[in-house]
């Protein structure tokens, strides 16, 4: 009989209104990546969360090679050699990369802390792994990839032989998610086991040895990943045929809808711009994407067209109308939507309930508001339930959910929603489908689609080759704040994307 690193048997984890994981049996074995699918909700972090201690199941049993084990709390989960990277980086964003790691294992001598020795060990892993990182670089300053890496090495530091990635890959460039492969690669042939969250069915397919799909928290089947095909997957994980191409007729762009000239926004980073100098135009009924590898200022560009930083200077245009001061509610009652790339920075209030988080930027008008001032709240139940019906939101207790109860997916989908139904005239998407399951991507770029074909102008930001390659009709490219080329996706390749992105290749662009 075989011997398991990890056997979950049989767990029931429940929340109010809903049951997480119902019944669900998982046999890891020792050394090989083992892949866990499945939609937005579907209890994938639920059971990984109990595995490494942060939740108790009412039903079940655990066993770490063969012995039945306990495990209360994530400390008892490390001791016994398990480790979670988290989708939501469990950081501490004041503390510097090298305190991040050490915190709560850190080496002293007599009671006095030793630095030296945690930061050549943590050199020695990240040189090890491929794992580059500033050690002294503080959280809040570096970007997400490089949070991704500090929560790895957490792990690897920690020696833990069971590794827990849940969306591992949700915030990293195409470069960085090849290299991450090949790191759990060589993390499985060292011995290590390896449990892999991902939506993503090209990495199940790449990476991992077999794969256990759940969907809305029961346990669907356990495969081989060389018998099957990522159809198959996708079925099995939806219940129905994906389609992975985008449908999609040939624009006709109208008037311009959003200009910006020679903007310049100064980085929190370092003492040089983030962006320099950019000029663009986005029309009526056109999907504009700003593609580039992650910390290219991307982010910096999308604060200062959403008002959320000031730019050094240049100037952005709204319908012809100078916006360059307006306020962030301005700019929203004006007809900017944003799906914010930081949904828990930027896109929600994670402790209010989710029909308060769907009005967030339409409270104050007259259908949620009365001439008194109080809130409306049978309008505001009722929006939610209408929005939570047509995005399929998913959560325990409906409207009245505490935001931060709900999947990353989930939360994502009710951003979406609240910023698509603002009907705007301008729809900025930032990764809009990350950590989205193939089934909601497939839903949310058509609804990118739709904003397009009703004669909205979307600029869309992403990280995703395939997303960049398949959305979008026109892609501008940047590298170190500056737009180095447009791109037609019907005629470009990858590689040449990839060029471009890397910096290799540049044009003269005119906006």
């Amino acid at each position: 009989m075989e011997q398991y690193a990890i056997e979950m048997l049989h767990i029931t984890k429940r929340f109010p209104g809903i049951i997480a994981n119902d019944n669900i049996t998982l046999q890891l074995k020792k050394g090989e990546i083992h892949a866990l699918l499945g939609e937005n909700g579907a209890g994938k972090s639920t059971l990984m969360s109990v595995l490494f201690g942060l939740y108790q199941p009412e039903e079940g049993t655990i066993k770490k090679d063969g012995v039945e084990v306990k495990i209360n709390n994530p400390n008892d989960a490390n001791d016994l050699g398990i480790g979670m990277v988290h989708q939501h980086f469990k950081l501490v964003e004041c503390f510097t990369v090298l305190d991040n790691i050490i915190l709560g294992v850190e080496p002293n001598k007599m009671g006095f802390l030793q630095k030296d020795e945690a930061r050549k060990k943590v050199l020695a892993l990240s040189e090890k792994y491929g794992l580059r990182v500033d050690p002294d670089a503080k959280i809040e300053d570096i970007t997400v990839g490089m949070q991704q890496r500090t929560e790895i090495l957490k792990m690897l530091y920690r020696d833990n032989e069971i590794l827990i990635f849940d969306e591992p890959t949700a915030v990293l460039t195409p470069q960085e998610i090849s290299e991450l492969m090949q790191i759990m690669k060589n993390l499985s042939a060292e011995g290590k086991s390896i449990l892999f969250i991902s939506h993503k069915l090209a990495e199940i397919m790449e990476v991992a040895d077999r794969c256990t799909v759940l969907r809305k928290g029961k346990y669907i089947g356990t495969v081989n990943t060389a018998d099957v095909t990522m159809e198959q997957l996708s079925a099995m994980m939806v219940g129905r045929d994906v389609n992975f191409h985008v449908e999609k007729k040939p624009a006709t762009p109208g008037e311009v809808i959003l200009e910006i000239d020679n903007m310049t926004v100064a980085s929190k980073v370092h003492k040089n711009n983030a962006v320099k100098n950019v000029s663009m135009k986005v029309r009526a009924g056109e999907i504009v994407c700003l593609a580039g590898i992650d910390g290219n200022g991307q982010s910096e560009f999308v604060y200062g067209l959403s008002g959320l930083e000031p730019l050094v200077s240049g100037s952005i245009k709204l319908h012809g109308k100078d916006i360059t001061k307006a306020s962030i509610r301005e700019r929203s009652t004006m007809g900017i939507s944003h799906i914010p790339e930081d949904r828990h920075k930027h896109g929600l209030v994670l402790d209010y309930s989710l029909e308060d988080n769907m009005i967030l930027q339409t409270y104050f008008g007259p259908e949620f508001t009365s001439k008194a001032g109080f809130l409306q709240r049978k309008n505001i139940r009722d929006y939610a339930n209408r929005l939570i019906e047509e995005y399929d939101v998913r959560s325990g207790q409906g409207p009245i959910t505490v935001s931060r109860a709900m999947s990353g997916g989930n939360q994502q989908k009710a951003i979406i929603a609240r910023e698509i139904d603002k009907a705007p005239d301008l729809l900025i998407a930032v990764q809009p489908t990350r950590g989205l399951d193939v089934g909601a991507i497939e839903f949310i770029h058509k609804q990118l689609v739709a904003q397009r074909d009703a004669g909205k102008a979307v600029l869309l930001v992403s990280l995703e080759l395939d997303e960049v390659m398949d959305v979008p009709d026109r892609i501008l490219v940047m590298y170190e704040g500056e737009i180095v080329g447009e791109l037609d996706p019907k005629t470009t390749t990858q590689e040449e994307l990839g060029l471009y992105m890397a910096g290799a290749k540049r044009d003269e662009v005119k906006a």
